[in-house]
């Protein structure tokens, strides 16, 4: 995608302080340090019960061709501080041009629900090039697992009918149009309207006309039927330019010419007005022409929860066009990923943990080399226990990370799932990411596997997310040795 889209170097796709922590890490002889970084989030968007992880294949193409270009160098070496030195060493461009990314990354699959607090990558080498993927690595992700999430969510208010994705004109510019195609289909869309999402990533497209072809004609039948005839095909007719019903009509009639030819009506969309109520009408008006399986589309500022009341009030619609509130990821403008350093050593040395403490218990850090591991019975995800790997084979007990006193056990016997899989290591990306399509039923399983409480759109019930009981007290003492400094 990122191929398709920017024909040059990305690698200064990156905050300035990532350079020159870099440089200072460069200066003081300490480059060669190992760490361990891990990205995650400490709130689920919009309220939701679960999150749905994206965007890791555009993360991994960005890993295959960051380098440093002669471009990007001379960019560099020309950045100036107040006193008119350069930023940067010609040393330490140096460096960066011999650069090469030996690192080792474990990742969520895309399309897998995750919760706060858990990892979705673990980024572990050396610890320049670890601090100059923070931001890249978080811009990527962040966003389509923020779109993904909204997607899911306003499938599961579809129970089943077809989502397209309609929000290019309203996205956040070339790149936030095509991420959201993208993150849109993960997260369970049938379609988007992105011819350009469509050519890039194989995403199917779809769409109708608009009103602006209905006001090229004198009347409203004359532009259905001029649109019939050229696309006998594919005739999906928007019928609110005017009055909705009256629509509905000319739209039947310009149906029963299609008939004629062998074809068919295959939808009308309404875009404005009491979509509850207006469906009804237009149900009633198409299945009385006998037009039974035609299709009825909506739009306008749809989102779950719009979708949801239409539901409930007995909407007669088979199909969702959602746009600006699906790719601007509204109510939530951010996922708020972080990017945060928790072990590290002298090459070849033993790790030791490091932990960020706050004022905001949601803030502090989970020390350590982490994995999270899911335990699944009876179809039904039951809870998730985040762990350190070199504490070895973890317990069953999941201590809550802000209520200690909320422990949950699970028992013996229980089947389960780590959800970190390789995919760098030494810096060759070793895992094949796949079909987008297989993503999204991998989107579709995992919701299927949640309890329907936690899938509710008003105070879902809060998955359990804990720590091993290891990591736990590890934790708790690095905390208390750390208020003690």
């Amino acid at each position: 995608m990122l191929g398709g889209l920017y024909g040059q170097s990305l690698t200064l796709l990156t905050d300035l302080y990532q350079l020159s922590m870099a440089a200072a890490a460069w200066k003081t002889g300490i480059e060669d340090r190992e760490a361990v970084f891990h990205l995650l989030f400490r709130r689920a968007p919009f309220g939701s019960g679960f999150t749905v992880a994206a965007g890791l294949a555009t993360a991994l193409e960005y890993l295959k061709e960051m380098r440093f270009r002669e471009d990007d160098l001379r960019y560099l070496a020309g950045l100036r501080v107040g006193s008119g030195e350069p930023m940067f060493e010609a040393g330490f461009l140096d460096h960066l041009r011999g650069l090469e990314l030996r690192l080792d990354v474990d990742a969520v699959p895309e399309g897998t629900v995750v919760f706060p607090q858990e990892p979705l990558l673990r980024v572990s080498g050396a610890i320049v090039p670890c601090m100059l993927l923070e931001t890249p690595l978080l811009d990527l992700i962040n966003f389509q697992t923020l779109i993904a999430t909204k997607a899911a969510r306003v499938c599961i208010a579809a129970q089943g009918e077809p989502v397209l994705e309609f929000g290019l004109r309203r996205a956040q510019g070339v790149d936030g149009a095509v991420s959201a195609a993208r993150a849109a289909y993960i997260g369970g869309c049938a379609a988007s309207s992105d011819v350009l999402a469509g050519k890039l990533l194989g995403i199917p497209v779809s769409g109708t006309h608009a009103h602006s072809w209905v006001m090229l004609f004198d009347s409203e039948k004359e532009a259905f039927d001029a649109y019939a005839r050229a696309m006998p095909h594919n005739v999906v007719l928007l019928v609110d330019t005017y009055d909705s019903l009256h629509g509905v009509r000319n739209a039947i009639e310009t149906g029963k010419w299609l008939r004629a030819q062998g074809r068919d009506l295959s939808g009308i969309r309404l875009d404005s007005g009491d979509l509850a109520w207006l469906s009804i009408q237009a149900r009633k008006l198409l299945d009385a022409a006998g037009f039974e399986k035609t299709v009825i589309y909506a739009s306008n500022e749809l989102d779950e929860n719009v979708i949801e009341s239409l539901k409930q009030q007995g909407a007669k619609i088979g199909a969702w066009g959602v746009g600006t509130r699906l790719v601007t990821g509204a109510e939530d403008a951010a996922l708020g990923g972080v990017y945060k350093l928790t072990a590290m050593r002298e090459k070849g040395g033993p790790w030791k943990r490091r932990i960020k403490l706050s004022e905001q218990s949601a803030k502090i850090s989970v020390p350590g080399i982490l994995q999270t591991r899911r335990f699944i019975a009876g179809g039904e995800f039951l809870g998730d226990l985040i762990y350190d790997l070199e504490d070895g084979e973890p317990s069953r007990t999941l201590i809550d990370l802000i209520d200690v006193t909320r422990r949950k056990t699970i028992p013996e016997g229980i089947a389960h799932e780590d959800l970190l899989v390789p995919v760098v290591r030494g810096g060759k990306v070793v895992y094949a990411p796949p079909p987008l399509a297989a993503s999204r039923e991998r989107t579709q399983r995992q919701v299927g596997h949640l309890h329907p409480g936690i899938k509710r759109f008003v105070n879902p019930h809060q998955y359990p997310v804990g720590l091993d009981p290891t990591l736990h007290e590890r934790r708790l003492r690095m905390i208390l040795e750390a208020r003690r400094l």
